[in-house]
């Protein structure tokens, strides 16, 4: 048996593909089972066995929240589905005495003004930060910097994450941020969200997701990122593997290392985002404690071969440690994000889909259909995932076979 801790549709599509029928045990607020109509789309899942109601967000007092959790006789793995999941998904591996992350670690990576502390410590480079809770504070980090980003500490999905100019007003850019909702993921049960405010660092952003055994980096790859200009940044597309220098890759890989020490990581997944100042300095960004968003982990079966999914759950139930090697070839998807608008024509998925190299295609609108501004990753249309030879061409035919998609509106 194995146990998610959250509900993720695309989780358990591939565990469909993985484990036995009924073999999946799935943990998740009862707000969010009831918003979501989690039991009735789980149903369609052959691996579900159940869905349980169980306050996984109650991340400040998780030990006691989860404390009424009964172990399958059977279990193999606890898995984090979501990001909301993770802390409680490090509980209960401890409580049962299964490899993840560690309790300690995942609240680290769940909160990010912890896990700039303990980079700090470490003497990762990131950027200068200060921990925020109105408007004053934020016009007090302002002063001294024209530029800067206001995040939430503890939310996901770029929500309420804002880049800031010398133009843009503080209270107005704190009202904002602070507005910011998640009714269909946030449960009542979590801590409330907590802001910080950081210096806005300039150069290539990429992510580096690594298989982590025993608190030793067993598998590291690069993924290059594009991410929306303007005031929201929004990732709008993934390459696998990154074309970068040698000597920069060293470093990210060398950087991973120190961060999984840094903040006492075990076993598992870690998904890190950094950016390259001046183009080979990796600075830290952030980090989750689960298998990567945005299908980056579909990127690397692409283009690696193998699955890190079974990797991830032969790490989680304590099997031999997986042998992987380099990318075969390149994978990257591109994201529609239109103008803002009513819906009055879209491109045909099925006719990019026949087009060589590629993989995926998906729209999620149609005419007559609202298109929100892009504020963050649930705002996004579609996507088109295609495998090339190079990054090169994947990225050129990711971007193109996007673009076939086009989504024409006209203003609300």
């Amino acid at each position: 048996m194995f146990v998610t801790s959250g509900f993720s549709k695309g989780l358990l599509a591939d565990l469909d593909k993985l484990v036995p029928a009924g073999s999946v045990v799935v943990l998740e607020e009862r707000d969010v089972i009831v918003v979501r109509e989690v039991e009735r789309r789980a149903a369609k899942h052959p691996c579900v066995a159940e869905v349980r109601a169980v306050p996984i967000q109650d991340e400040d007092a998780i030990e006691s929240a989860t404390a009424g959790v009964e172990r399958p006789s059977t279990l193999r793995a606890v898995i984090p589905a979501v990001e909301y999941g993770v802390v409680a998904a490090a509980a209960l591996a401890e409580r049962w005495c299964l490899p993840g992350a560690g309790l300690h670690a995942a609240r680290r990576l769940r909160d990010k003004r912890l896990l700039r502390r303990a980079a700090e410590a470490a003497g990762i480079s990131q950027p200068a930060w200060r921990e925020v809770r109105d408007a004053e504070d934020l016009a007090g980090f302002r002063t001294t910097r024209d530029a800067c980003v206001l995040k939430p500490a503890n939310r996901q999905a770029s929500l309420g994450v804002l880049r800031l100019g010398a133009e843009d007003d503080t209270v107005a850019a704190w009202t904002v941020a602070s507005a910011v909702e998640e009714p269909r993921a946030r449960a009542s049960s979590a801590p409330p969200t907590a802001y910080m405010v950081e210096e806005l660092l300039v150069g290539p952003e990429v992510s580096v997701e690594a298989l982590v055994v025993a608190g030793s980096v067993t598998f590291a790859n690069v993924t290059a990122k594009a991410v929306a200009e303007g005031r929201h940044p929004v990732e709008t597309g993934h390459l696998v593997p990154a074309p970068l220098p040698t000597e920069v890759g060293r470093r990210l890989r060398a950087a991973m290392t120190s961060l999984v020490r840094a903040v006492g990581f075990r076993d598992g997944v870690l998904h890190a985002e950094w950016i390259l100042v001046d183009g080979s300095r990796p600075h830290l960004v952030e980090c989750a404690g689960r298998l990567p968003g945005d299908g980056i982990d579909t990127l690397i079966d692409l283009a690696y071969g193998g699955s890190l999914l079974a990797d991830y759950l032969a790490v989680l139930g304590g099997e031999p440690r997986p042998e992987r090697g380099g990318p075969l070839r390149a994978a990257a998807v591109a994201y529609v994000c239109p103008v803002p608008g009513t819906v009055v024509r879209v491109g045909e998925p099925s006719a990019v889909l026949r087009r060589d190299g590629v993989v995926a295609a998906e729209l999620t609108v149609a005419p007559g259909d609202k298109v929100q501004p892009l504020s963050s990753s649930w705002d996004r249309v579609g996507h088109v995932v295609v495998v090339a030879e190079t990054p090169q061409g994947a990225l050129a035919d990711a971007r193109a076979r996007a673009a076939e998609l086009a989504v024409e509106t006209v203003p609300r």
